[in-house]
């Protein structure tokens, strides 16, 4: 899943994110607009992962959530 379609699905995925990440506040949220790279970034700033740990757990988080909806 690219950005531009988490963008898209960022209304679906908000409350899917927020159980998984649950110290990032509803301003973190709004900031964040569905844009992977701030999500990361907030990622790094509150659990005080690394770049590529906080990266990688979107990756996994979009990969899990977009093996999801192909399910029938």
């Amino acid at each position: 899943m690219n950005s531009d379609i988490i963008s898209g699905k960022w209304k679906q995925l908000t409350g899917q994110a927020k159980e998984t990440w649950g110290k990032l506040t509803d301003n973190d949220w709004t900031e964040i607009d569905g844009k992977r790279e701030k999500l990361a970034g907030k990622l790094q700033e509150r659990y005080g992962y690394a770049k590529d740990r906080a990266e990688k757990e979107v990756d996994d988080f979009v990969a899990k959530y977009d093996r999801d909806s192909t399910r029938v």
